[in-house]
């Protein structure tokens, strides 16, 4: 997932390979179903502490059917509870609202815990729990959410036994499961067939929603009556969605929040680095930066010619000096769109097309096809949700000056931007992705299997789809592996994607406010309650 846009899973299912053992979650156990009034929480022992957070990322929905983005499953992952969940840095996953185990290969079965409830004392039932799913799909939003959730066949439940029936063997389903798609709502109160409003929502997770105001301001307190294990660290959490960049670097510096987590370009995160009372804190995580071709609008005149296009800018681009100069050293180069700390990761744009420009080569390969020189094009890019303006430029730069290219540039904001980039407005842009869960196999998929729903860039190759479904079926971490690199060589050969960088989360935050780092991990998971004050 990118968290940010949404992709049909296979039906052949899912294989995460070397962690399935971490991904098979403890085996079904007998509970006790929630029934009776819930009783509130004691929260004598919760720190009175107010923790700010400042964003210029603005949410699509709260209800988890209309969400499949960052700064929504930010808020999601909070108010409300899923089956299962991550351990903070690492790969197992572990009970949250339920126990659950495979009984077979296509089975998945889940029995709610007892005394879990929502913020507003309703007890969670398996009723809910099937509710949530089949709500996902009823409401189809064009977010996209129920893309996760394409190989479940069926979800029914008896009592607090939840039975998810998948249409093919799927082992990674327990972490898909733990996504912002999992989260359990409450039926009486969210309607079947439309989202609930914003400013609405509730939960069985650690915190509910006070108030809300749109693009302004969301403040959170404890749930009265939440029944899972995560300790809270503060008593009241708030995001201040900021009007830009500019004043998010302010309000950190005076103090007016605590912490400023997207989106920070690295000049401005070098600058708050130098402030007094401020301090960088730098976090795991698979983000990644490519460029898009649209393959049915970009520059080229035939096929032959739009390739020799883009495999002239995979020639050009200067990874090490973006990562240098550009990030300030807090990213690295990618020379695969499979992170380097993934299994099956190869570089393989390297291999194809080394490791720096090679001008020579862009040359001869537009000559070779007839393209006639500088290539003109505009390269888009979006500034509130990817903060990408420095590396555009930089871009742009490197591009001109090799006198092949005469590349301008545009911007829009996010909701504009995506929109003209699935309906085939934008020939060349810049896109990113942040894992749904960390396995190769989510960087593959979203991006080449033919008709799948992410990209929208006309690329579609049965070779790579046929490696596609062969690694999806396999188990074996060395059958995996040989399949990967398989794709990579092929998509690097005929790119419709040219990889920039990769790295994890990033957060300025005043001295005294404790536990970011424990929370940015790999699953992009932002926990509230693990944030405090010292």
């Amino acid at each position: 997932m990118h968290r940010d846009r949404g992709f049909k899973r296979s039906a052949i299912g899912w294989l995460i390979g070397v962690t399935a053992a971490a991904v098979l979650v403890v085996p079904v156990a007998v509970a006790a179903g929630s029934s009776g009034a819930a009783t509130s929480v004691s929260h004598s022992k919760i720190p009175n502490a107010t923790v700010i957070l400042g964003t210029t990322d603005r949410i699509v929905s709260a209800d988890p059917a209309g969400s499949y983005d960052l700064p929504s499953w930010t808020i999601i992952y909070n108010v409300y509870q899923t089956l299962v969940k991550y351990v903070p840095y690492t790969t197992t996953i572990v009970p949250d609202a339920a126990t659950c185990a495979w009984h077979g290969t296509t089975t998945y079965v889940c029995i709610v815990k007892p005394k879990q409830y929502f913020s507003n004392g309703d007890p969670v039932t398996g009723a809910d729990v099937a509710y949530s799913f089949n709500r996902v799909l009823k409401i189809n939003s064009p977010q996209d959410p129920g893309a996760l959730i394409t190989a479940m066949k069926s979800v029914t439940a008896s009592g607090n036994t939840v039975t998810f029936k998948l249409k093919a063997p799927d082992s990674v389903w327990p972490a898909v499961l733990t996504t912002g798609v999992g989260a359990i709502v409450d039926q009486k109160v969210y309607p079947f067939a439309k989202l609930q409003p914003d400013a609405k929502i509730i939960g069985s997770g650690p915190y509910e929603l006070k108030t809300y105001t749109p693009n302004q301001l969301a403040v959170f307190v404890p749930n009265p009556h939440y029944g899972g294990n995560d300790v809270l660290h503060n008593s009241e959490f708030i995001i201040r969605y900021e009007e830009s960049a500019t004043t998010l670097v302010s309000d950190e510096q005076q103090g007016a929040i605590d912490i400023a987590y997207r989106e920070l370009t690295p000049t401005q995160l070098e600058a708050l680095g130098h402030s007094s009372g401020v301090k960088i804190v730098v976090g795991k995580g698979l983000e990644i930066r490519y460029i898009v071709f649209n393959e049915k609008i970009q520059p080229g005149a035939n096929p032959a010619q739009k390739l020799a296009v883009r495999q002239a800018v995979a020639y050009l681009v200067n990874r090490a000096s973006i990562a240098k100069y550009i990030y300030k050293g807090t990213v690295k180069p990618l020379y695969s769109i499979i992170p380097d700390a993934l299994e099956g990761h190869i570089n393989s744009f390297s291999d194809v097309y080394g490791a720096s420009p090679n001008l020579a080569k862009a040359k001869s390969v537009l000559k070779a096809a007839g393209v006639a020189t500088p290539v003109k094009f505009t390269l888009w890019y979006n500034t509130n949700h990817y903060a990408d303006t420095d590396m555009a430029t930089e871009l742009q730069r490197e591009l001109n000056a090799s006198g092949l290219f005469n590349v301008s540039l545009q911007s829009a904001e996010w909701t504009t931007y995506t929109q003209a980039a699935d309906t085939d407005q934008y020939g060349v842009f810049l896109f990113g992705w942040f894992p749904d869960y960390p396995d190769a196999d989510d960087y593959t998929g979203p991006f080449y299997f033919c008709n799948q729903e992410f990209m929208h860039d006309h690329y579609c190759s049965t070779k790579v789809d046929s490696l596609i479904l062969q690694e999806e079926a396999s188990a074996v971490p060395s059958v995996r592996d040989k399949a990967f690199a398989q794709i990579q060589m092929l998509t690097a050969q005929n790119p419709s994607l040219v990889p920039l960088w990769q790295g994890g989360q990033i957060a300025a935050t005043r001295d005294n406010v404790t536990g970011v780092q424990s929370t940015l991990d790999a699953s992009y998971t932002f926990r509230f309650w693990l944030v405090g004050k010292s």
